[in-house]
């Protein structure tokens, strides 16, 4: 018997890579949410940590930028536990979640580089793996 692939033991090979991306997906999601999270509360109770920046055309009451990666942090927490079950709709709103929560970061840039470059990074790893994996079953 020669060692050949058979297009059975590709198939398999690449439903476990795209399995492999989702759970990435899903841990990386959950601790950018997370980190969200922690954000957000810092945010809220007006911590020292927060650069304070005079003239920029983003900018918001510091509890305002808490609560919204507060809410978007949540958000991502609640949707990587259903990328953990491989739910299609917990890949859409991932990338949907993902990219807001990019958005919200790079707005927020100047009261916290670099933990907004972070998240913006993590962001982007989740939209990349989201994107690329491939149920079984779709067209590829």
């Amino acid at each position: 018997m020669t060692a050949t692939h058979t297009p059975r033991m590709q198939h398999s090979a690449k439903y476990a890579w795209a399995e492999g991306l989702t759970a990435f997906a899903a841990v990386m999601l959950a601790i950018g949410g997370l980190l969200a999270i922690f954000r957000g509360i810092m945010a809220i109770a007006e911590d020292e940590v927060f650069v304070t920046t005079p003239n920029y055309v983003f900018k918001w009451d510091l509890t305002g930028w808490g609560w919204i990666h507060l809410a978007l942090g949540i958000l991502a927490v609640l949707i990587s536990f259903g990328l953990f079950r491989t739910a299609t709709w917990a890949r859409i709103a991932g990338v949907g979640v993902a990219a807001l929560v990019i958005i919200a970061n790079f707005l927020s840039l100047p009261y916290y580089p670099v933990w907004s470059v972070i998240i913006i990074a993590i962001s982007g790893f989740v939209i990349w793996a989201l994107c690329v994996s491939r149920r079984e079953g779709t067209a590829g």
